[in-house]
């Protein structure tokens, strides 16, 4: 076996969880924070603090199955080289499979892995990451200004353009209570439900991913179409919930971030292209060409927003 460093980082909970934890656990580092600075910030904290050679990013609402860091230790060890791996993931209360990483649509909606032969997949969720600390300095960890959501998606993308593989092995996993954090994000009884916050921060910051990774021309063809086909979506979906404040709190919400942050994204995609080590149509590899929402949207009819 091989020594395992613990590190919690609590965002100025009010719950008595830090005391808990320095009574409970006295052999875990305890990085506390006098505001809740979101899951990006949070987990740079930790991995600056880590000692060790590999990174291990847990979410507080996933457990892992108890033969999970040998499996990801051998594989990173077999690889041979940086990599970002995952274990697959597991409903924390069914026990149902719920992918093992994701492919991508075009517009860089997750699509669910399950075919545990296929290890290269486009990304592997932020709630179980294992990335080698040297990897993650080299990609600069998370974009802090991203806040949460999607940081796992951007992370997986840097990488790939990079030239660095992401893997989901196919053995051992994890169970996660998804949207524990943020609410929704899963199907329950056959319905779609998210929340305002939660699809905000996505079609926000999946953009973010797309202004920034995207090799040129193909980001200069799908950029305008993503962005018509997000107005042309808000709309729809404030006229069948005849609740027009979905478009304003949601769809115009994320365009307005983008433009906010236009100067930043074109500076850093000028840096993330200039390190390119992929083709374009290896970048796309783990892509699927069919809109993952329209799947959604055939199978499990209008989402619930709440």
């Amino acid at each position: 076996m091989f020594p395992i460093e613990i590190i919690v980082h609590d965002d100025a909970s009010t719950d008595g969880s830090a005391q808990y934890v320095r009574d409970k656990y006295p052999a875990v580092r305890l990085i506390e924070s006098n505001e809740n600075v979101g899951f990006c910030v949070a987990n740079n904290r930790m991995a600056q603090a880590a000692q060790g050679e590999y990174l291990l990013l847990l979410n507080n609402d996933a457990e892992l199955y108890p033969d999970a860091l040998s499996s990801l230790h051998k594989a990173a060890s077999d690889i041979g080289r940086p990599a970002i791996l995952s274990l697959p993931q597991y409903d924390f209360e069914t026990g149902e499979l719920l992918d093992i990483g994701c492919l991508v649509d075009p517009f860089l909606n997750p699509v669910p892995n399950r075919n545990p032969e296929r290890e290269e997949v486009a990304m592997v969720m932020g709630a179980c990451l294992w990335i080698s600390k040297s990897l993650w300095l080299e990609l600069g960890g998370f974009p802090e200004w991203f806040g949460s959501i999607g940081e796992d998606l951007y992370l997986c993308c840097r990488a790939r353009l990079a030239g660095y593989s992401v893997r989901a092995l196919g053995i051992s996993g994890y169970r996660h209570r998804v949207g524990g954090s943020f609410g929704g994000g899963k199907v329950c009884q056959g319905q779609l439900i998210t929340t305002r916050r939660r699809r905000t921060l996505s079609e926000r910051n999946k953009s973010f991913v797309m202004v920034l990774t995207y090799p040129t021309p193909i980001f200069q063809c799908l950029l305008p179409l993503h962005l018509f086909l997000l107005l042309i979506e808000g709309v729809a979906l404030a006229m069948l919930k005849r609740d027009y404040s979905l478009f304003s709190d949601i769809y115009l919400a994320s365009l307005k971030g983008l433009w906010s942050e236009r100067g930043r994204l074109v500076l850093f995609r000028s840096k993330l292209q200039l390190g390119r080590r992929m083709s374009k149509w290896c970048f796309f590899s783990a892509f699927s060409l069919l809109p993952h929402k329209l799947y959604l949207l055939l199978k499990h009819g209008i989402p619930q927003i709440r």
